[in-house]
């Protein structure tokens, strides 16, 4: 075996005995353990059997380095809510027609990881803008550390582009609020008093302002001491709407209970807290390609594929800078 390939294969081993502590890696340590086999096979094969087959070999360790790195930045996930399920608002800011359009494109872009993922999506709420893209929309992805993964993508998302909706093609740019929390478990002790939240019953609408229902199925819930608002219009019911509203506003009151705690230990500390989570990453489709993290620096010049769902490198990226801003404070 080229001595490369076993110096890689070494420093794969040795990453994965730092996560096995923590994480059930069975199945790659025997991908692990196969991979010198299949090198020794392709050296006996010839000719262009050898070079397809040295091909697979190659590939395989390529995957299988992605794969340990993923679980590696798992084990960076220990923050009390990482583990959960997350729950997806995301929002339209400024730029008109075309940041409704960005938001839509940022919830397909988020589902779209799901999906590659094998994660499951329940679409709560979507409200469509008058003439394209959603004013905002709230979603769960529902897998284990999916909020502790997504978290680090809270902040402000900036479009940069040649508006599909000027007839002059002039360049425009657009922004996007994306806000994760973690899903509300039973046992987390978010106390609502019901002569707190006010209820209000509407009708379903889809693109366009159209009427989707005939029945007044459609909640929104207020909860008059804070101000928040949830709706919630997805399902068929309206009892269903109701109960998925009040799982969102339980998991707003969470996070925001989640705030004060962090002010107050901010305030203690004298630093201020931190605003890591506004203006956050850059896509850029003209006059270049370029989607770039701010705060971690790690750039891809195929904003394509990132707006189809390949964003692990920047999810990665954003876990283990947030673990060195932590050790930092």
């Amino acid at each position: 075996m080229h001595p490369d390939v076993s110096a890689d294969l070494a420093e794969l081993a040795t990453t994965l005995e730092t996560v096995e502590t923590v994480l059930d890696v069975e199945e790659l340590r025997s991908r692990l353990d196969d991979l010198p086999v299949l090198y020794e096979l392709a050296e006996g094969e010839e000719g262009d059997d050898r070079a397809a087959a040295l091909a697979d070999a190659d590939a395989e360790r390529a995957a299988l380095r992605a794969d340990i790195e993923a679980m590696e930045v798992r084990t960076l996930l220990s923050g009390e809510y990482d583990q959960r399920d997350a729950l997806v608002n995301i929002r339209a800011g400024a730029g008109g027609v075309d940041a409704a359009d960005w938001a839509e494109m940022l919830m397909r872009m988020y589902i779209r990881w799901a999906d590659k993922h094998g994660y499951g999506v329940e679409v709560y709420d979507t409200s469509y803008a008058e003439e394209a893209g959603i004013k905002s929309a709230t979603f769960a992805i529902k897998a284990p550390y999916t909020y502790g993964t997504l978290s680090v993508e809270m902040g402000t998302h900036r479009l940069v582009r040649i508006s599909p909706f000027d007839n002059q093609g002039r360049r425009q740019t657009s922004f996007a609020e994306v806000e994760v929390l973690p899903v509300v478990e039973t046992t987390d002790h978010i106390d609502i008093d019901e002569n707190d939240v006010r209820v209000d019953v509407y009708r379903s609408s889809g693109p366009g302002g159209q009427s989707v229902n005939t029945t007044d199925s459609a909640v929104r819930l207020t909860h008059i001491p804070t101000g928040i608002v949830v709706t919630c219009q997805n399902e068929k019911s309206q009892l269903q709407n109701k109960v998925s509203a009040m799982r969102v506003l339980q998991a707003k009151l969470l996070e925001r209970k989640r705030q004060e705690e962090r002010a107050e230990m901010d305030a203690l500390k004298g630093d201020g807290g931190s605003s890591w989570g506004n203006q956050m990453r850059s896509y850029v489709l003209h006059p270049y390609q370029m989607v770039k993290d701010l705060r971690t620096e790690y750039e891809v010049n195929n904003p394509s594929a990132v707006l189809d769902g390949e964003i692990d490198g920047f999810l990665e990226e954003g876990i283990r800078w947030r673990m060195r801003e932590n050790q930092n404070q």
